[in-house]
């Protein structure tokens, strides 16, 4: 179970990369049921240093922490900042002894050149995707995602994405309910799936002739549990299929079936999490229909079955 978690923090330190770990990871919220963290900002020698809006950052502490964390953070940093040697030592540790490591933006940059991307899924902001293959061409750099997880490695695309890596990673270790509960309470989606494009434009202002789809999909999200074609779906946005298509795309960075394939999963997840119901009943509840279109489903997207998912996450909560 996720229970302390130390940032480093790099000279040039990106600063809302660096909020986006407190706020998710560091804001002690246990008096509304939410789990708490030792959460520690991390410097080399733990000293302070200068972020990239040029002013000066004091850490808790020095590396000592990251010993014992079973998440270690690396946030986005400028491209020319010297990573210590000590800093590269200690994130190896880290991944000998199987902590999760994330890193935010350019922070994957830090975990190449600790040689923890040799052989593995991984992504950054789109800017840097083609530097980072280019400094690591053993990596599979995905350069489209949101988010990659390869194993305990989450690593994430610019500002934003971190934000939707940081509550992967709380679903993961904490359930959907958590991870929904926490994204409502800082106002965010609560669930963009990683393989998610990058490039996905502002919705569109709500005028008669260019509506955006958000009633659209609020009411896919109270529904989910029904067929729906994208014939139908266009018609209550009150378009052409082929213009809802294009726009669905543009507002979500996907396609209408993988947005709701991925929110059925997910809330199967939850009620494999939160109830006894049959795998039979969950599927029917999601949307599949049956079990074995949701084994299908939840195994190509989380790597696993509902049975073997249910059995793990409950032994994981009564850690």
């Amino acid at each position: 179970m996720l229970r302390s978690v130390a940032v480093i923090a790099l000279e040039q330190v990106a600063p809302f990369e660096l909020g986006v770990l407190a706020e998710v990871f560091g804001t002690d919220r246990t008096a509304d049921g939410f789990p708490g963290y030792r959460f520690t900002v991390c410097t080399a020698d733990g000293g302070p240093v200068r972020t990239g809006s040029g002013f000066l950052l004091t850490p808790h502490a020095d590396l000592t922490p990251v010993e014992e964390a079973d998440l270690v953070a690396v946030p986005a940093h400028a491209g020319q900042t010297n990573v210590p040697a000590p800093v590269l030592d200690a994130l190896r540790r880290a991944a000998d002894r199987g902590a999760w490591l994330l890193s935010v933006c350019s922070g994957a940059f830090v975990l190449g050149e600790a040689g923890l991307l040799d052989g593995r899924d991984c992504t950054t902001h789109w800017r840097y995707v083609d530097e980072l293959q280019r400094r690591h061409p053993a990596a599979r750099v995905r350069c489209n995602s949101l988010y990659v997880q390869d194993g305990r490695l989450l690593t994430s695309a610019g500002t934003a994405a971190g934000i939707d890596a940081c509550l992967h990673l709380v679903r993961q270790e904490h359930g959907s309910a958590t991870a929904t509960r926490l994204a409502r309470r800082m106002v965010v989606p609560p669930h963009r799936d990683g393989g998610q494009s990058q490039y996905v434009e502002a919705p569109i202002p709500k005028a008669p002739e260019a509506p955006t789809l958000e009633p659209v999909l609020e009411w896919l999200m109270g529904h989910l549990d029904r067929t729906v074609t994208v014939e139908e779906l266009a018609a209550r946005a009150g378009m052409a299929p082929r213009t809802f298509a294009r726009r669905f795309r543009a507002e979500t960075g996907t396609t209408p079936h993988d947005w709701l394939t991925n929110q059925r999963v997910l809330l199967a997840r939850r009620l494999l999490e939160e109830t006894r119901l049959s795998v039979e009943t969950v599927a029917d509840q999601a949307g599949f229909g049956d079990a074995a279109a949701l084994r299908h489903h939840f195994t190509r997207r989380l790597g696993t079955t509902p049975h073997a998912y249910r059995t793990t996450f409950r032994e994981r909560a009564e850690v």
